[in-house]
């Protein structure tokens, strides 16, 4: 995964805080070109960091997904690690549930397993 900054998560920022949105008001929100959103907004659906959404097939309308929103949570790590997707996707890819909430045990560090016997 390999992210634009800050671009990319000025995007995936604004898509949290005001909701689903097109490229048109991500620019303003941003301070971004439109031009440069509509070309990262495929990159991170590639991602799985954002989704389009929409009745319509070209709506344009795009929303941050449960990763987008874990990716928000890494941020500051982007830089520090190898692999940041691995790192977004949790322990056993489920760091995230399917609200886009982070899974209590996850935040507290728990383990799943029961050996305390």
């Amino acid at each position: 995964m390999k992210l634009r900054q800050p671009t990319d998560f000025l995007i995936l920022e604004a898509l949290e805080e005001k909701g689903r949105n097109v490229a048109t008001n991500l620019a303003e929100h941003t301070g971004k070109s439109r031009k440069n959103i509509n070309t990262r907004l495929p990159v991170l659906e590639d991602y799985g960091l954002v989704r389009k959404i929409g009745p319509a097939e070209r709506s344009g309308l795009y929303e941050v997904t449960s990763t987008g929103k874990a990716a928000l949570v890494y941020r500051d790590q982007y830089d520090e690690v190898d692999d940041f997707e691995s790192l977004i996707e949790g322990p056993s890819a489920g760091g995230v549930d399917d609200n886009g909430d982070l899974q209590a045990s996850f935040v507290r560090g728990e383990d799943e397993s029961d050996d305390d016997e």
